[in-house]
């Protein structure tokens, strides 16, 4: 069976949003256009070395083209929810970030997430054509996203839970 190929040219909506509690949230990707919305599940981790990747990129987009106008990260966080249905289409195992100079928009690939037996098969992959300013919003807030999860322990760098923490490096012991 042929793998599910998302292009979606002109992209309206771009976000990222989590669904649960801390420490058991699903993270999502989400892209709408004028008549598709597209819907993958991400981890935390990529979506935070996503927006890594997007500043580094806007940067030297900058830095060789100084006549672009500067990419805004502002948003309204009652508009970043997903839209419904939230039904994935697959598990985001890739990222790829590219640039058309031609239409000055971003290009995010999202490939999806194979086992070893299924690597030699093509997965599904997702293309999103999205202004600059769309990719960095939607980073910046998955960052804030990302930041509301579970609290981290000083000592040893693991998620605190509501429950309580044992931490290897205090051996057990309370402080």
């Amino acid at each position: 069976m042929a793998p599910f190929k998302f292009e979606l040219k002109t992209v309206k909506k771009m976000t990222t949003d989590a669904i649960g509690e801390p420490g058991k949230r699903v993270f999502y990707l989400q892209a709408k256009s004028d008549d598709q919305i597209v819907t993958l599940i991400i981890e935390k981790q990529q979506i935070q070395s996503l927006a890594i990747g997007v500043e580094q990129l806007l940067l030297d987009l900058q830095n060789r083209h100084p006549d672009l106008s500067q990419a805004s990260f502002d948003y309204i966080e009652s508009e970043m929810s997903l839209e419904k249905p939230i039904d994935p289409a697959f598990r985001v195992g890739q990222l790829g970030l590219g640039y058309d100079e031609e239409s000055d928009l971003l290009i995010l690939v999202a490939r999806e997430s194979q086992t070893v037996e299924e690597a030699e098969a093509e997965g599904a992959v997702a293309r999103f054509w999205c202004t600059r300013s769309q990719v960095r919003a939607m980073c910046h807030w998955g960052l804030e996203l990302a930041n509301r999860g579970r609290p981290i322990c000083g000592n040893c760098g693991q998620p605190i839970d509501q429950v309580g923490h044992f931490c290897p490096k205090s051996n057990g012991h309370r402080q």
